[in-house]
């Protein structure tokens, strides 16, 4: 990475506006899942120990510039004490006189939690102002959000044109290994490609075709090339749009000389519904009417036997509904095949790390990328403005 990280600045005494993740999921006021807070965990330690006055910045959920009382960091702030054995501040504002006095109070090593920074209608606007009274607060800007890298707001490029700034330990770690999966892959180099629209990863199965060995198809998105090999998919979704799209990306393949794979039977069921009733068949025996949720034994038996004898393996999108138990199948044998696979495996965030969570694997991959969008966006080869803001070394 050409952008300047933490070991790039002095951070004693100063303070240091630091935009992290902590968008995590929540049961009620519960956080069902901190891995975004610990993944940040690093970074903060840093500062800390070297004596940073810490001000952290992150969203959580969609609160659309305006003030949601369920949608405060509160219970963050909360955890990342039990995380960090430390006291964390916490103000109720994302600027203005009661942020000023807190910072006032910071001594080396203290932490404070801004409110949700999308409560101010300016930041997913970019406002120019609302960035400066972000930049008044601090000395330094560090961009450890890599979530958000790919959207261009106030917290996380309109800082940066105001502060020295640098990258945290964990963009820059998400950073470099994209970088390595796409200009250095080990080989065999398989990718596996799910999610329900073709028109969502266009441009990632478009650049992943001139570079990866196999590529695997599943999903929704399945039925598009499934359809552009000639078969009928009854009621399944369909993009009828791009069947002309998916024909020339599987022309691409042989051009290429990429293994194009799609799966060769389904899980069809007679209704978008868990309790439905299903069948397994080949791609030429889809019942009208029946819509495709999964793929099959056959396929998955294919994939497993792809993913075993690859050296680098990336991920992402689910093969099928896997909230419901009787289309999760698809997805849990992918999921179980990275996990046991001797190559290195990447799940690119979103709904491939949802579900290899959910099936208990998630510390039996190499690893599972905090940010769906980001990396996606990194794959399609597109500049990611919160990483283009920061200074180069």
């Amino acid at each position: 990475m050409n952008k300047k990280s933490l070991h790039d600045l002095d951070v004693k005494g100063k303070k240091v506006f630091c935009r992290v993740d902590f968008n995590v999921p929540m049961q009620g006021e519960e956080i069902s899942d901190d891995a975004r807070i610990r993944a940040a965990l690093p970074t903060i330690k840093h500062l800390s120990d070297h004596g940073a006055k810490i001000i952290l910045a992150s969203h959580l959920g969609r609160p659309k510039g305006e003030v949601v009382e369920e949608l405060r960091l509160d219970a963050v702030a909360e955890r990342l004490s039990n995380l960090t054995g430390k006291e964390i501040l916490k103000t109720d504002t994302v600027y203005g006189e009661e942020v000023d006095r807190a910072i006032e109070k910071l001594a080396e090593g203290d932490i404070l939690v801004l409110e949700n920074v999308r409560f101010e209608k300016g930041e997913e606007q970019n406002d120019a102002e609302l960035a400066k009274e972000f930049a008044k607060m601090a000395d330094l800007y560090v961009s450890d959000a890599f979530g958000v890298v790919h959207r261009a707001h106030a917290s996380t490029v309109g800082i940066a044109e105001h502060l020295p700034s640098a990258a945290g330990f964990l963009l820059e770690k998400e950073i470099n290994i994209l970088t390595n999966v796409l200009e250095s892959p080990d080989r065999p180099f398989t990718a596996i490609i799910g999610g329900s629209k073709v028109t969502d990863k266009i441009e990632v199965i478009d650049r992943l075709l001139d570079i990866v060995d196999h590529l695997l198809i599943g999903g929704g998105l399945a039925n598009t090339f499934i359809k552009a090999e000639g078969y009928d998919v009854g009621d399944s979704l369909l993009e009828a749009d791009k069947v002309d799209l998916a024909k020339q990306f599987i022309a691409k393949a042989k051009e290429k000389n990429v293994k194009f794979i799609i799966p060769e039977d389904v899980v069809v069921a007679d209704a978008f519904a868990e309790d439905a009733d299903t069948k397994i068949v080949t791609l030429a025996n889809v019942p009208a009417g029946w819509q495709r949720l999964d793929i099959g034994p056959k396929a998955r038996e294919a994939y497993r036997e792809i993913i075993s004898s690859s050296k680098l393996i990336v991920w992402n999108g689910p093969m099928g509904v896997f909230e419901m138990n009787p289309f999760a199948g698809g997805t849990r044998e992918v999921a179980e095949a990275l996990a046991e696979t001797d190559g290195y495996s990447f799940i690119g965030g979103g709904d491939s790390a949802a579900a290899i969570d959910v099936f208990g694997l998630i510390d039996k991959v190499d690893h599972v990328s905090t940010g769906g969008g980001a990396s996606l966006e990194f794959m399609e080869g597109k500049v990611l403005p919160g990483v283009a803001a920061l200074e180069d070394k």
